[in-house]
């Protein structure tokens, strides 16, 4: 089997539209094989793996399995990180979000011991991608991580010590948090935000594989995640801190609006590379 083999027999199946099957292809032939685009063109893919481990692959792509599940990695902000059933995969958009808090605190001024230190807390973890990208793309800072699942925990650890990152990942319940005063410069979160009523349009692979409760929220209750996370950030940031959330672009008004009433100010909006409303930053007065 060759690459063009292989981009084609997912279309066939019905698994992906041609220009997704042929990146599917490439992205396993890639990063699981080590192939170049010349040998996928080239040589046959039993070349570089024996035949068992590529019809299974196969298989699992069939399946509409997730090719990074498959892979057993995922690219982010140029680093890959590991992923499995049990955590979420990492979007592009979420870089951007990485790239608004890296450069809102990448030249904080110094506390008033004068140690340059950042504290930062990433809310919902999974992969650890948010937490471990901020850890090495700010200087002097300390990066806590929650999550509530315990394969995300372990997965967000493996990562942040494969990646040589300061991350203390703990387990803790966003909804249940605890009291804490003045402890953060910076909260961070893409919470569960796509109402269950929203599946309907969604591929099967994400569907059949990624974990809802990483997701999902109740239609009545899109905004659970938010309240509770601003919330504790109302008390746990310190004056001049900073909230950021990725957010479903339906309810951004009404996430400024939540915001204003726990008492943040300058609430600021930015749009995603697909043009969708899909930031909010919110300052602690």
């Amino acid at each position: 089997m060759r690459y063009n083999e292989l981009w084609r027999t997912l279309v066939q199946k019905g698994c992906y539209p041609e220009g997704e099957a042929r990146a599917v292809a490439r992205t396993l032939l890639a990063d699981k094989y080590g192939m170049s685009m010349a040998d996928m063109l080239c040589c046959d893919i039993e070349a570089y793996a024996d035949a068992d481990t590529i019809a299974a692959d196969v298989a699992k792509l069939e399946e509409c399995c997730p090719v990074q599940y498959v892979v057993g990695k995922a690219w982010f902000c140029d680093r890959q990180f590991e992923v499995r059933p049990g955590c979420l995969i990492p979007r592009p958009e979420t870089e951007e979000l990485c790239q608004w808090v890296i450069s809102s605190f990448a030249s904080r001024e110094p506390h008033s011991d004068g140690i340059a230190r950042t504290s930062i807390l990433d809310v919902g973890t999974g992969s650890g991608c948010i937490a471990v990208t901020l850890a090495l793309g700010i200087s002097g800072v300390e990066v806590d991580a929650w999550d509530i699942s315990d394969d995300a925990i372990a997965i967000a650890q493996k990562n942040a010590a494969s990646l040589k990152a300061n991350v203390n990942v703990v387990k803790c319940d966003a909804l249940n948090p605890p009291h804490d005063d003045g402890k953060y410069d910076v909260i961070v979160s893409n919470p569960p935000y796509i109402c269950q009523s929203e599946s309907i349009d969604m591929d099967s692979n994400v569907l059949q594989y990624e974990p809802h409760v990483a997701l999902f929220v109740p239609d009545g209750d899109a905004l659970m995640f938010y309240c509770g996370i601003a919330r504790y950030a109302s008390s746990a940031l310190r004056a001049g801190g900073a909230l950021f959330f990725e957010v479903n672009p339906l309810y951004v008004d009404e996430l400024g609006e939540m915001l204003l009433k726990y008492g943040f100010c300058q609430v600021e909006i930015r749009t995603d590379q697909f043009g969708k409303q899909r930031f909010v930053k919110a300052s602690r007065q």
